[in-house]
């Protein structure tokens, strides 16, 4: 996997001193005099009247709220005219009426809508090697978020405009998966925040604070409107690795996808307990003789799971198709973030993606390896071909969308 320098921007110590310290662990509070640049490329408030303007934002890419609540959608969208009737567009007459009224605007899933911000994530994801996200909030002054809860993904935030309050807690529920909800322990939030907090700061443009999942926050607005970014991480943990081995002991031991005795009374619990340990020692039984033997194919599973988290640098199909007419004067890369491994068999090579598999001759082998390590390569460079079959190649993976045109 590729890295760049995307980390830096948010954290003022080295990624092993992150890694190692803050990851997963401890917030980070990261000054903007602290950082080598602010974050006034990835969006502005011009950029933010641009897409409620301009773009045609429709929901769930945005919503709005107010006072922890989140408001009807026809508050803020309506349908935008002749050819456009579609009902979910952003209503920027409604969404101004709104926010006056001190609702806040959320844009989400902005990795997938504002280039700065694809590209930046694109760097994160390559910094962390863990699925990342990013959404916008725009709070009018004197706005209070939520009350203090907990997130189940890690998150980035990084204050663009205005200033916000962070009030910042120790967990009560250490690394919480999705399955644990801040929702579920409202008693044991409200007891911890009555202590002292970790961090009590106000955010100003530039700045920007790590939060690991699971430690409590809430933030309120002053006197001025805030945009801020929340980055978020939903990481792979070791709870996916015991799932994906669960699967594929499910998939390989028939002992275990035995049904139960027949007639067993579900108030029975001694009964339930005695099978439940059975089938728990079984499956522990299995792990401890095989793990070393699965630990491949649940490398391969985690894999996947991460290819269908994340999506590689968008294709543009007019210039591709346009390259595709002359392969021979094309110099070609994998797209990237695209997860791509490699098997063959006697006569062919296999290139395994998200979904699908594709397979080429053997004689592919040496230069399909030689773009899936990373390297750059055209028809007279591409090892193990001749021109001609290079050209073969490089049009089949420009129109598998593998593989795209390097520009610079």
């Amino acid at each position: 996997m590729q890295r760049s320098d995307t980390l830096s921007r948010c954290v003022a110590v080295d990624p092993a001193t992150f890694g190692n310290s803050h990851w997963g662990v401890r917030p980070l509070l990261t000054r903007a005099a602290d950082l080598p640049r602010d974050f006034a490329d990835l969006l502005s408030t011009q950029a933010v009247d641009e897409l409620l303007a301009e773009r045609g934002v429709r929901a769930p890419f945005i919503r709005m709220a107010k006072n922890g609540s989140l408001l009807a959608r026809d508050e803020f969208l309506s349908p935008a005219g002749v050819g456009a009737e579609i009902g979910d567009q952003v209503d920027s007459a409604k969404a101004l009426a709104a926010f006056a009224d001190g609702a806040s605007i959320v844009l989400q899933g902005l990795h997938r809508l504002w280039p700065p911000i694809i590209d930046f994530v694109r760097g994160l994801v390559d910094d962390l090697g863990h699925p990342v996200q990013a959404n916008a909030y725009i709070t009018p002054p004197g706005s209070r978020g939520f009350d203090s809860h907990h997130d189940v993904h890690d998150v980035f935030v990084l204050q663009i405009a205005g200033h916000k309050h962070w009030t910042i807690h120790e967990p009560v529920v250490e690394s919480p998966l999705s399955s644990q909800p801040w929702t579920d322990h409202r008693e044991a939030i409200a007891d911890r925040v009555a202590g002292d907090p970790h961090i009590d700061t106000t955010l100003a443009p530039g700045d920007a604070l790590y939060l690991p999942r699971g430690w409590l926050h809430s933030a309120r607005t002053t006197d001025e409107t805030s945009i801020h970014l929340t980055i978020g991480v939903p990481a792979l943990t070791r709870v996916d690795v015991v799932r994906a081995a669960v699967d594929r002991v499910a998939r390989q031991v028939s002992d275990l996808r035995t049904s139960l005795p027949i007639g067993i009374d579900p108030t029975d619990h001694a009964t339930l307990e005695a099978e439940a340990t059975k089938a728990l020692l079984a499956f522990a039984d299995e792990l401890r003789d095989r793990a070393h033997e699965w630990g491949a194919g649940v490398a391969t599973d985690l894999t996947r799971e991460m290819a269908t988290r994340t999506r590689p640098v968008a294709v543009r199909p007019l210039a591709t198709l346009e390259a595709m007419a002359d392969p021979a004067a094309q110099r070609v890369r994998l797209r990237h973030g695209l997860i791509a491994t490699m098997s063959d068999d006697a006569d062919r090579v296999h290139l395994h993606l998200t979904g699908r598999t594709i397979s080429f001759p053997a004689i592919c082998a040496e230069a399909i390896r030689h773009l899936v390590d990373g390297g750059d390569a055209d028809v007279a460079s591409l090892p193990g071909l001749d021109d001609a079959d290079s050209a073969v190649l490089i049009r089949r993976l420009l129109r598998e969308a593998v593989v795209v045109p390097v520009t610079s």
